[in-house]
C-alpha cells in the first residue's frame, strides 16, 4: 500500500502545483501525498444538473443510482462531473454559472484544490439547451468530406470548451453490421474506412478546441444479433480486427484521441468492460493510448447485474479496473466505498488504483487543472461583471450564425439523390401537395441526442431553444409564388390510415407531390430510431408505406423525401418515384438544405453511408459481404441493395476516362499509382466523389468481395475536366491471416474506381510480388488521393 505524504505547508508552491516541473513528476507527487478515500474519489463522476438560476449543480437522480450526499463526497475530491448542461434545460451562460460556483466548490472542499473534469455528450453538436443541433453521424459519412466534419468539430469543441467543459462523448465509431439497430443514425456508416477517416477528423476538430475527445464504444456494439440494443455480439476474431477496429486505431493513431469508453457488449462470453486483452493489451500496450478509458454509463456495474461475471460491486469494481478502466460513469457505485473495501481486504492490489489514478491525473494536469493559477471562471463568464443571473441571462450564444452556416453546409454536402427522372430540380410549380407525417414537423430533422429530443421531451413547457423552421416554411421561401397544400396522410408509426384519402385528393389537385417520411427519433422505446430503438425490419415504420403507394397511384409526379436515422426498404416507391432523396436527420438546417436541393440552388452530392436494402428482411447484410453473402440460386433471399453503399446523383453527368497505372507490379511494401480523368460533361457545376474499392480474387482467407480504401470528392464547372491521382500501397491490402497476424499477400489485386459500390468505372489489375509480409499499427492505412489541374 502506498504511504500517505504530508501535503506541503512551506510558502512554495507544492510540487503538483508546479507547472515548471514535469507531469509526472507532478503527478507522482500527488498521488503520493493522498490517501487511498481520494485516490477513488478522483475515479469516479457524479452526475449532475446545472441551477437555471446560476446557483451550485444539483445531484440528477436516475432508476439505476443511489442518491448522492455532495457533501459527503467532496472533502475527498471528485474526478468528474457528468453532464451539467445535458440533463436539463438551462440558460448557457446560467449554466455557465452554475459550473463555476461548483467548481470553486469542489476545489475548496478538498485538500490539494483539484476541481473536477466536466463531461457532455456531443454527438449531433453540445447537447445543450439552446446550442446548435448539427446533422447527425449518419450524415457526416453521407458528406464524404473529412474537411467539413473537422470544422464542424472544432465549432463544437469551442463552445463547449467556453462554458467550462472540459471532454466529449464522442464521436461512435461502431461500424454498422445491421441497419435494424436503432442506434444507426449515431454512426457514420457501415464501412470501417469512411468510418474511421470521418471519425478521426472529428476527433481532431474536438481536439483542436481544447476537448478531450472520446472514442465509442470500444468494441463491437453494433454487431449484436439481430441488431437489438445491448445485446450479445458473437463475431469472430476476424471481424473484429479487420471491421471493426481499424476505425478505433486511426482515432487514437492519427486523432490524438485522449479517452475511449468501452462498450457494452460481450464478446464470445467476454464482457469488454473485463476484457484486459483489449482495454490493455490492445489499446495500451500494441496501439500505445495513453489517456482515459472511462465507462459507458453503468457500464461497471452491469458486470454483476446483466453479464453475471462479478459477485458484487466490490468484484465489478476489480474486473473492470484490472481490464484498464479508469473512470466510472455516470456516477459513483462501485469505484468508491466497494473498491476501496476491496483494497482493504486484498482483493485489489492499491497499485492498480494508482495506475489509474495517474492517467486521470495527468489529463488534469494537461488542461491545467492543477496550475495554480486555476480559475473556476469560464471563458465566456470571463470579464463579465458581476455573477448576477438576471444580468448574465442570454450573454451566451451557442447557436451564433457561424454555426449555423456550417451546420448548413454539412447538410447540403449530406444530401443524398438517389433517384430521378429529370423532375428535380422542380420547375417552378404552380400547386406543390406537401405529404407525410414529417413535412410540417419541426423536430423531424433531429437525431436522438440531439438536446431537444434527448432531454427536452421531458420538460414540454420549455422552449425547443433553437430555431427550427419546417420544410414547409423552407419551401416556401424557395417558391414563393406556389400554392401549397399540407397534408399529414399518416403518422411515423401510428398506422393511422384515415388521412390516406385526404392525402391523395391533395396530391391530385397538385402539380408535384413530395411526399416527407421517415422516422421520429427518440429513445428507449419512444422512437423509430435512437438508442433502444431497434427495428423489426427495415420497411417504413407504420403506414407510411401504405401512405406513399397510395401516392404513386395518384398520377402525379411523387418525389419521396427520407427524413432518417437509417435506411428503410422502399417497395414500389424506389423505381417509380419521380425523385428520390435520401437525408439523414440533417439538424438545424436541414430543412433549408433540402429545400435547395429540390429547387436546384444547392447541386446535390452527398453518397451513401450504408445501402438501402430493396427488401425489408434481408438483414443483416452490408456491401462488405463475401462471395457467400451474394444473391445466389440456392436461397430465395436476395440481398442485394435496392441503392449500394456510395450510390447519389447529381445533377449534371461525369466522364471517366485515361486510366493509367504507373507499373502492374510492386513488391508487398511497395505501392501503386493510377491516374485517371474526370470531366464534368453536363451542363451544371457537381460533385463528384471517386471512390477506390480493393477486390483480392484469391486470397487465404475469406474477404469481402470488395471494401473502400479511399476516396475523394471533385468539384468540376461544366465542361472542365481534372486529372486525378492515387497512390495506393500495399499495407491497405492487408489482412488478418489464419493465425490472427495482419498480413500482405502476394498475387493478383483489383483496384476499382468507381462511383459507388456498385457503379465500378475504371479497374486496374495489379499484382503484388515477393514473400508475404506481416505489419501491424503503423501501417500505411490510406489510399492517397491528388487531385491536379
Amino acid at each position: 500500500m502506498t504511504a500517505t505524504v504530508a501535503v506541503e505547508t512551506t510558502p512554495e508552491i507544492p510540487l503538483w502545483n508546479d507547472p515548471s516541473q514535469s507531469v509526472s513528476d507532478r503527478v507522482d507527487a500527488l498521488i503520493g501525498a493522498m490517501t487511498l478515500e481520494e485516490k477513488t474519489a478522483q475515479l469516479y463522476g457524479v452526475w449532475v444538473g446545472a441551477s437555471d438560476q446560476g446557483g451550485e449543480v444539483a445531484p440528477h437522480q436516475h432508476d439505476m443510482e443511489e442518491a448522492v450526499d455532495l457533501d459527503t463526497l467532496l472533502p475527498a475530491g471528485l474526478g468528474q462531473l457528468t453532464r451539467p448542461f445535458g440533463t436539463v434545460p438551462v440558460d448557457p451562460a446560467l449554466g455557465a454559472l452554475s459550473l463555476q460556483r461548483t467548481q470553486a466548490r469542489i476545489a475548496s472542499a478538498n485538500r490539494f484544490g483539484i476541481p473536477a473534469l466536466a463531461h457532455e455528450e456531443c454527438l449531433a453538436g453540445f447537447a445543450a439547451w439552446g446550442a446548435t443541433a448539427y446533422p447527425v453521424p449518419l450524415s457526416w459519412g453521407a458528406t464524404f468530406d473529412p474537411g467539413v466534419v473537422r470544422r464542424m468539430a472544432a465549432a463544437i469543441g469551442r463552445d463547449m470548451r467556453s462554458v467550462g467543459v472540459h471532454q466529449g462523448l464522442a464521436p461512435v465509431l461502431d461500424v454498422v453490421r445491421d441497419a435494424r439497430w436503432g442506434r444507426v443514425e449515431e454512426t457514420i456508416g457501415e464501412d470501417p474506412y469512411l468510418v474511421g477517416t470521418i471519425g478521426t477528423a472529428y476527433v481532431q476538430g474536438l481536439e483542436s478546441a481544447g476537448i478531450v475527445a472520446t472514442l465509442k464504444h470500444f468494441v463491437g456494439y453494433s454487431a449484436s444479433r439481430a441488431g437489438r440494443n445491448l445485446a450479445p455480439a458473437p463475431m469472430g476474431a476476424r471481424e473484429r480486427a479487420d471491421i471493426l477496429l481499424p476505425p478505433f486505431e486511426m482515432a487514437v493513431r492519427e486523432g490524438g484521441a485522449r479517452s475511449v469508453m468501452h462498450a457494452y457488449n460481450d464478446i464470445d462470453g467476454v464482457p469488454v468492460a473485463a476484457d484486459e486483452t483489449l482495454l490493455t493489451g490492445l489499446l495500451r500496450d500494441t496501439w500505445g493510448f495513453d489517456g482515459t478509458v472511462v465507462a459507458d454509463y453503468f457500464g461497471i456495474a452491469f458486470l454483476k447485474t446483466l453479464h453475471g461475471v462479478a459477485a458484487d460491486w466490490a468484484d465489478a469494481a476489480r474486473a473492470a479496473l484490472t481490464a484498464g478502466v479508469d473512470v466510472e460513469l455516470p456516477t459513483v457505485k462501485t469505484f468508491g466505498a466497494p473498491l476501496a473495501e476491496a483494497v482493504a481486504d486484498g482483493r485489489v492490489p492499491e497499485a492498480l488504483i494508482d495506475r489509474a489514478l495517474r492517467r486521470v491525473l495527468t489529463q488534469k494536469a494537461e488542461l491545467g487543472l492543477l496550475d495554480p493559477d486555476w480559475s473556476p471562471v469560464p471563458p465566456a463568464l470571463d470579464g463579465t461583471e458581476g455573477d448576477d443571473p438576471d444580468a448574465l441571462r442570454g450573454k451566451v450564444d451557442l447557436d451564433r450564425p457561424e454555426n449555423r452556416e456550417l451546420a448548413r453546409e454539412l447538410a447540403e454536402k449530406a444530401v443524398v439523390l438517389l433517384t430521378n427522372d429529370g423532375t428535380l430540380p422542380l420547375a417552378r410549380p404552380r400547386r406543390i401537395a406537401l405529404i407525410g407525417p414529417g413535412a410540417a414537423e419541426p423536430t423531424a430533422v433531429l437525431g436522438c441526442y440531439s438536446f431537444p429530443l434527448h432531454v427536452g421531451v421531458q420538460h414540454p413547457d420549455v422552449p425547443v431553444g433553437i430555431d427550427l423552421p419546417t420544410l414547409a416554411d423552407t419551401l416556401a421561401g424557395e417558391f414563393p409564388g406556389a400554392d401549397f397544400t399540407i397534408a399529414r396522410g399518416t403518422g411515423v408509426d401510428d398506422g393511422d390510415l384515415t388521412g390516406i384519402d385526404a392525402a391523395v385528393e391533395a396530391a391530385r389537385d397538385a402539380d408535384v407531390v413530395i411526399a416527407v417520411l421517415g422516422d421520429r427519433a427518440g429513445l428507449f422505446g419512444r422512437g423509430t430510431s435512437g438508442e433502444g430503438c431497434d427495428a423489426e425490419s427495415l420497411a417504413l415504420p407504420g403506414a407510411q408505406q401504405q401512405l406513399l403507394d397510395a401516392l404513386l397511384d395518384s398520377g402525379r409526379p411523387v418525389v419521396t423525401v427520407l427524413l432518417a436515422g437509417r435506411p428503410y426498404a422502399l417497395g414500389r416507391a424506389a423505381t417509380e418515384s419521380a425523385a428520390v432523396v435520401q437525408s439523414f436527420f440533417p439538424g438545424v438546417e436541414g430543412t433549408h438544405a433540402i429545400a435547395g436541393v429540390l429547387a436546384g440552388r444547392v447541386e446535390p452530392s452527398g453518397r451513401l453511408p450504408v445501402s438501402v436494402p430493396r427488401g425489408t428482411g434481408a438483414q443483416p447484410s452490408t456491401y462488405l459481404g463475401a462471395r457467400l453473402a451474394q444473391a445466389s440460386d440456392v436461397s430465395n433471399i436476395d440481398p442485394t441493395p435496392a441503392f449500394g453503399f456510395g450510390h447519389g446523383l447529381t445533377y449534371t453527368s461525369f466522364d471517366w476516362t485515361d486510366l493509367t497505372v504507373d507499373a502492374s507490379q510492386a513488391p508487398t511494401d511497395g505501392e501503386f499509382t493510377l491516374g485517371l480523368t474526370v470531366r464534368n460533361t453536363g451542363g451544371r457545376p457537381g460533385t463528384e466523389v471517386v471512390q477506390l474499392y480493393l477486390h483480392d480474387p484469391v486470397a487465404s482467407v475469406v474477404q469481402p468481395v470488395q471494401r473502400l480504401v479511399g476516396y475523394t470528392r471533385v468539384l468540376l464547372e461544366p465542361g472542365q475536366s481534372r486529372r486525378v491521382h492515387v497512390t495506393v500501397p500495399a499495407d491497405v491490402a492487408s489482412f488478418t491471416g489464419r493465425d490472427g497476424r495482419r498480413i500482405v499477400e502476394p498475387g493478383v489485386l483489383h483496384l476499382r474506381l468507381a462511383a459507388s459500390s456498385t457503379d465500378a468505372r475504371l479497374t486496374a489489375t495489379v499484382t503484388l510480388t515477393g514473400p508475404e509480409r506481416e505489419v501491424d499499427h503503423t501501417r500505411r492505412l490510406h489510399a492517397r488521393f491528388v487531385p491536379t489541374a
